[in-house]
């Protein structure tokens, strides 16, 4: 799943406002009746209920009429069980900032760089009600996957937004101005994505200082993932053994470089917090080296293989399914790809028929086609998007890289029926992937 915590303005959970937080915006509106903490004959909750679009996410609905009424229940739960949110905050050495950091923003959009008093307590407490809200209901969906024995894969982004709490509370893990500004900011250089490279904006670490407390927000940070699901994938792996590091004020990532990222330390930090094992899937795309690699295999973490990469002209490419190590990943393509039917639109007639020679033959339905191949492979784990399996064309795409608008939106309006569920089971039985 994508990661969890709040949303920029665009919708992104990839340049979160919080590395801890949960997203207000999943928190279901049904579930705070049912606890009598909103109730359904209330004309905002009769509004929201009429004027809520259909399909795509409005991320401007949600922040403007939906996550109002979170809000209101957080307010009534601040009364009605004020030892709740004591609790969870001292459980959760996070909340407090956080919440702190939530209140001032509300009250001052700007830059925490640029405010000045002290948000009101009673709003504080307010923020504090929405994450004990957000925490059970996660809580309640993590135990019913349990009981149906379902495992939850999780997304720890490398990076934060420069305007989140942890940079405001944790000035100096990161390379700064003195005002509380990125000296530099995160991208990658020009790829196939983008001629210019992408500029993604977000303060890069001062590693020699996070190791100066043993890697201890770091080491915060997974736990806590690990604590709502059961695997984390870490985003832009190879950003640990060498980051582009962009100068803020560059127009773009062209002007950026290399630097030497915080490398085996950092991990020993985090395996050692998870009590010597390390449920991660390094997402190691992109430019990958040697170094990058070995990285990787120290700690036996799983990399990830694309299988829309794989039939580009290279007759051993390293995301053909034969190539693969028994400890890897396969998707058929991830939240950043085009859909596998939008991506076989686009291709030409030769990848076409590489891909057809490598499967044994085409059918009508290309997505499950790479289903299929992704399932018999030696990859020990095997994920396909749900838009593959509804063999959904581009206007499904989740994130186009390197483009900030348009993102994040897609939706799964209904839950998928009994015959979609009967053709994975089949597939998943066929190629032995059924536990």
């Amino acid at each position: 799943m994508l990661p969890l915590g709040p949303v920029d303005d665009t919708g992104s959970p990839y340049n979160s406002p919080s590395a801890f937080a949960g997203d207000p915006g999943l928190v279901s509106l049904d579930d705070l009746v049912a606890e009598g903490l909103l109730d359904a004959a209330d004309p905002e909750m009769i509004a929201v209920g009429r004027d809520a679009p259909s399909g795509d996410v409005d991320f401007g609905f949600l922040s403007s009429r939906r996550i109002p009424l979170v809000r209101k229940a957080a307010a009534r739960l601040v009364g009605q069980d004020p030892a709740a949110l004591d609790a969870f905050a001292q459980a959760h050495p996070w909340a407090d900032g956080w919440a702190r950091f939530a209140a001032s923003k509300r009250a001052d959009s700007r830059g925490w760089w640029d405010w000045d008093g002290a948000p009101r307590p009673e709003d504080v407490r307010v923020e504090i009600a929405v994450q004990v809200l957000f925490a059970r209901q996660w809580a309640r969906l993590r135990a019913a996957a349990a009981e149906a024995g379902v495992g939850l894969i999780g997304d720890l982004p490398i990076f934060v937004s420069a305007d989140s709490a942890d940079v405001a509370q944790n000035r100096d893990l990161f390379l700064l101005d003195a005002k509380g500004l990125p000296q530099v900011v995160a991208g990658v250089p020009p790829d196939a994505f983008s001629p210019t490279g992408q500029k993604w904006g977000m303060p890069l670490y001062d590693w020699p200082a996070n190791a100066a407390t043993d890697y201890a927000w770091w080491r915060a940070r997974l736990t806590s993932l690990l604590s709502r699901v059961d695997v984390a994938r870490i985003d832009h792996f190879r950003g640990f053994e060498a980051a582009w590091h962009v100068p803020a004020d560059a127009e773009d990532a062209r002007e950026g470089s290399w630097v030497e990222g915080s490398g085996a330390p950092l991990f020993s930090a985090l395996q050692d917090a998870c009590g010597g094992d390390l449920p991660v899937i390094a997402e190691d795309l992109g430019i990958i080296t040697p170094a990058v690699e070995r990285l990787r295999d120290r700690f036996g973490l799983p990399g990830m293989r694309i299988l829309q990469f794989a039939f580009g002209g290279e007759p051993n490419h390293a995301y053909l399914p034969h190539s693969y190590p028994e400890r890897s990943v396969v998707y058929t393509g991830t939240h950043d790809n085009q859909t596998t039917a939008g991506w076989w639109q686009d291709i030409g007639e030769d990848e076409r028929r590489r891909v057809a020679a490598y499967v044994g033959g085409m059918t009508d339905e290309p997505a499950w086609d790479l289903v299929r191949l992704a399932w018999s492979s030696r990859a020990e784990l095997a994920v396909a998007p749900m838009q593959d399996l509804l063999n959904l064309d581009d206007e499904a795409r989740l994130n186009t890289p390197g483009s900030s608008q348009g993102n994040w939106a897609w939706r799964l309006e209904s839950a998928p029926d009994d015959v979609l569920a009967g053709r994975l089971a089949e597939v998943t039985l066929r190629s032995g992937r059924a536990g």
